[in-house]
């Protein structure tokens, strides 16, 4: 089976051959195939994220999460913070409005 998608394809069955834990299955998936848009019509591959892959930076994608909340314990109204407030605000309006977030 020449190709890349009979590859993956194949690189898919082994996967679910060496496991039945759904949490690795996921996780392989993801790296095999890519996370896709949380936000969007696209369903697979990676998202177009400038700086950062969630497969390869994963820690350094947790440290900025861990980050964001304890900014938003210390100040949840951001007004010490207000050009992320703004871009934040603009963000939310447009995935309310049906814009891909971006």
């Amino acid at each position: 089976m020449p190709g890349s998608k009979a590859t993956e394809a194949m690189q898919r069955m082994k996967v679910l051959e060496q496991s039945q834990d759904g949490f690795f299955i996921a996780e392989m998936d993801m790296r095999l195939r890519g996370p896709g848009q949380v936000l969007g019509t696209r369903q697979s591959g990676l998202p177009d994220f400038a700086l950062a892959s969630l497969v390869e930076d994963q820690e350094v994608l947790e440290l900025a999460r861990e980050v964001a909340q304890m900014v938003i314990d210390s100040d949840e109204s951001l007004n010490q913070w207000p050009v992320v407030r703004d871009e934040l605000e603009r963000r939310y309006q447009r995935m309310m409005s049906g814009s891909i977030l971006t």
